[in-house]
């Protein structure tokens, strides 16, 4: 299964899970190449099967524990790295985690005995520890820089895939140092399984945000901006640029509908504005709201417009289709928002509508 689904993720570039979603490149290598050192870690092992000595034994499981520390688990984190999106981490504070344990399964090559185990193993353990920690700041983190720069988070979010890669890892780690009789064994191949299934539905259903990023830092001079403002304001500038984006917003983007467009980002909102991301998040960030808020906001009252109308008329019609023509691709990203914004859930804010509508023409 690793092997398989490793050139699978190398050697084809289509997208067989999820086809309208272009993942990204850089997880799509990482996670193969993590699945291709599975395979070839299970094939290490299988030696074991035609060696009768137990100290040769002893040496395959040292020598493949000592692989797994200098290069399984760096893989697993650089695939936690690579989930997130918001800019690129660096990779040397991996190198720096995995030498303690590799210079301890050296030792114990070298002194063919595993006494060090139980301190590898508690290094180990606490590492991962730490590293969970560090990865829910940083996921915190990455979901506020979804929300500032993106309306639509369907296959964006990652906080539930890291629970479940944490879970998945912790496991891998407390089982990879508990080698006892054929519960390890269907173990070990359990969690691989759960591993190579969450890992490849994940990276097929991931959207690359990578296009996105490079105009996420463009400032543009202020003059741009002072040669578009009214030739008689009076308020000051921060001022005036705030009421001329207001205007701007308006004439481009309420007006002409443009939040309606599935997968809108603050990028693309700025440029059919006129304007950049930078004085975009600025303006939003003077009103009190993100650019999440905002385009949720003019999404949910348009929704709530067409299932008015509908009533009225008499028209059959469902959540769902209306939800999608008011610009939500995923119809639970469109439910959550409209609790946020409404308080209470769409079938029984329909189900108000449809009371009220009733009672008033009688």
């Amino acid at each position: 299964m690793a092997m398989m689904v490793s050139c699978y993720l190398l050697l084809r570039r289509a997208n067989a899970i999820a086809p309208e979603i272009t993942p990204p490149i850089r997880l799509r290598r990482w996670t193969g190449v993590f699945f291709a050192f599975i395979a070839l870690n299970n094939v290490w092992y299988l030696q074991i099967i035609f060696l009768d000595s137990s100290d040769d034994i002893k040496m395959v499981d040292l020598v493949g524990g000592l692989l797994e520390s200098v290069i399984l688990a760096p893989l697993a984190i650089a695939i936690l790295f690579a989930l997130l999106q918001d800019r690129r981490r660096p990779l040397w504070p991996i190198a720096v985690m995995a030498t303690p344990a590799a210079l301890g399964m050296a030792a114990c090559i070298a002194s063919r005995s595993d006494a060090l185990y139980p301190m590898i193993y508690a290094y180990t353990l606490s590492v991962a520890i730490g590293l969970i920690i560090y990865m829910i700041r940083e996921v915190r983190r990455y979901g506020r820089w979804l929300r500032d720069n993106y309306a639509d988070l369907e296959h964006k979010e990652v906080w539930q895939s890291f629970i479940a890669f944490a879970i998945i890892l912790l496991v891998f780690v407390i089982y990879e140092f508990t080698n006892e009789g054929l519960a390890y064994v269907y173990a070990m191949v359990a969690v691989y399984v759960v591993l190579i299934c969450y890992l490849l539905w994940r990276v097929e259903t991931m959207s690359d945000l990578s296009t996105q990023r490079a105009s996420d830092f463009e400032v543009a001079p202020l003059s741009d901006f002072e040669t578009t403002l009214p030739e008689n304001h009076t308020t000051s500038k921060p001022q005036n640029l705030t009421n001329h984006i207001g205007m701007l917003l308006q004439r481009h983007c309420i007006d002409t509908q443009l939040y309606l467009q599935h997968d809108l980002s603050i990028s693309q909102l700025a440029k059919a504005v006129g304007t950049n991301r930078s004085y975009l998040s600025q303006y939003f960030s003077s009103q009190g709201i993100t650019y999440n808020t905002y385009i949720n906001d003019l999404r949910i009252n348009y929704f709530t417009r067409l299932c008015r109308d509908a009533v009225a008329s008499g028209l059959p019609f469902s959540a769902q289709q209306l939800a999608d023509e008011s610009g939500y691709r995923n119809y639970g990203t469109f439910r959550l928002a409209f609790q946020q914004r409404m308080g209470q859930n769409v079938r029984a804010w329909i189900n108000d509508v449809t009371v009220n509508c009733q009672n008033q023409q009688k």
